[in-house]
């Protein structure tokens, strides 16, 4: 089959097609055969084995995957003996741990669920990981109507399923993004929009119930200021050093969330096919729509993560395979 492979860390340029083997499912998991896989923060970490914390699990010297790529979505191509509910020819997205960056990719069958009936494959493959992550840490902090929550970095994958998401909740929303994106984060649901290069919102007078965090460049003490007494502070990815990234941050938070009123959440998202299938009722119901800035076609993967990475992105970047 056809994949997109990596054998040094490093930027896009060393990402090339190559020929590999399939992939035989086990008896717990799904072989799909990929229509779309959407390039996620996480895919560039692995790229680059930055911040090096990260190659202490996927390899010192070189990846141990040589295929990189989680966000996927497509059709069944063949099922494990323990499968139950799905089959041959189902529409499906679901998050593997590697590996999507191809034509056929083996995911656990709790990681899997049916595709969204009213979107596409490429829109699909968009909300994977990123609207997990949205979800899971507006669960975490217990978003709900009439809360005021900023969400800092609204204009990107996560952050703008952290919008919708919360809109639906019945949340007020603030999104903070450069103003460029303004009107984007405004057309996909926020109340309000703060232009960061205009604009400090921990300078300001308002003070929010909820802050989800998803690009750390504020120091934890300013970013707690704009916290309700008893707010909380969801805490994931964003900047850092190159050897602990963002996890240094998250450390000291973690640290500090029992000392003081408000509530520091590290979000650590995982993998869950509950959640997928959350997200794919919330997309038929109209409550959230994916949003996907480009599409790429695989043999052109280091120009999608390329795209990613120069920070000019509105919503999510997808490779059709």
């Amino acid at each position: 089959m056809r994949a997109i492979v990596q054998h040094a860390y490093g930027g896009p340029e060393r990402l090339s097609l190559a020929e590999v083997e399939a992939p035989v499912p086990a008896d717990d998991e799904v072989l799909i055969r990929v229509a779309a896989v959407a390039v996620s923060v996480g895919d560039v970490f692995l790229l680059h084995g930055e911040p090096r914390a990260v190659r202490l699990a996927f390899g010192l010297r070189r990846p141990k995957h040589a295929v990189i790529g989680r966000d996927v979505a497509g059709v069944v191509e063949a099922v494990g003996a323990a499968v139950t509910r799905f089959h041959v020819g189902d529409a499906v997205f679901g998050e593997s741990e590697q590996g999507g960056f191809a034509e056929l990719v083996a995911v656990p069958e709790r990681f899997v669920a049916a595709r969204p009936v009213s979107v596409d494959a490429v829109h699909a493959a968009a909300m994977v990981v990123s609207g997990t992550t949205a979800l899971q840490g507006l669960r975490l902090a217990g978003v709900g109507p009439g809360q005021h929550v900023l969400v800092n970095g609204a204009s990107g994958g996560v952050g703008g399923f952290a919008v919708q998401l919360a809109k639906a909740m019945g949340a007020e929303v603030t999104g903070v993004c450069r103003g460029a994106k303004a009107e984007h984060v405004r057309a996909i649901g926020a109340d309000h929009v703060i232009d960061y290069t205009r604009e400090d919102f921990t300078a300001g007078d308002v003070r929010y119930d909820v802050i989800f965090d998803l690009v750390a460049d504020h120091p934890l003490g300013r970013v707690r200021r704009s916290l309700v007494p008893r707010g909380t502070l969801v805490l994931s990815s964003g900047k850092g050093g190159k050897v602990f990234g963002p996890f240094g941050r998250i450390v000291r938070a973690s640290v500090l969330s029992p000392f003081v009123s408000q509530r520091l959440r590290p979000l650590a998202a995982r993998r869950s096919g509950e959640d997928l299938a959350e997200l794919a009722r919330r997309i038929d119901a109209g409550d959230v729509r994916p949003v996907v800035d480009e599409v790429f076609p695989l043999e052109r993967a280091a120009e999608a993560v390329a795209r990613l990475e120069s920070g000019e992105v509105r919503g999510k970047v997808v490779i059709a395979v």
